[in-house]
């Protein structure tokens, strides 16, 4: 075998070793923390109930008509709709803003989550404003570093085991 043979057996088995490595690494060794996690679990909880409790309460405002089908004030009515279902989740907002979890990173956390909530919900009643103009187009809500917000926020809730907690989808179709 020559030189150049031998080299390029060597790379080759290098590159399998550091890769087979690099996934082994990955599976076995690696954190599995999300990186939005927090340690209070009591908050967790808490908040938990708390949107369960509002979406329930949401819950009860379903409307499954279709705006064609639904008479001549049809925006009107939705808009009635969005705006109390946005008064609920305002309330709920509010509640779990109430107690700040106990850990560090919770702290610094779960403000930036309910800041982002907050401008999700301005965005819910910028669309009230719509439909009471009339305007019966889509819902659009603030995007950041290229995603939807409600998508950042229903990352924290996931992370955070608080289902109930991710932002509504009621306005999405």
């Amino acid at each position: 075998m020559n030189l150049k043979q031998t080299l390029t057996r060597s790379a080759i088995v290098f590159f399998v070793l550091l890769t087979t490595a690099m996934w082994i690494y990955a599976f076995v060794f690696s954190p599995r923390e999300a990186v939005n996690r927090i340690a209070d679990k009591e908050w967790q909880q808490r908040a938990e109930e708390i949107c369960s409790q509002a979406n329930d309460e949401r819950g009860k405002l379903a409307d499954y008509r279709l705006i064609s089908s639904a008479g001549k004030d049809a925006l009107s009515q939705r808009a009635d709709i969005v705006e109390e279902a946005t008064t609920i989740l305002a309330r709920m907002v509010d509640e779990i803003a109430l107690v700040s979890p106990g850990d560090a990173k919770g702290q610094a956390l779960v403000p930036l989550w309910i800041a982002d909530y907050r401008t999700y919900l301005n965005d819910r009643l910028d669309y009230v404003a719509q439909l009471r103009s009339g305007q019966n187009e889509p819902f659009s809500e603030t995007m950041t570093e290229g995603l939807p917000l409600s998508e950042k926020i229903s990352t924290f809730a996931a992370d955070n085991r608080m289902p109930s907690c991710k932002a509504p989808i009621d306005l999405s179709v």
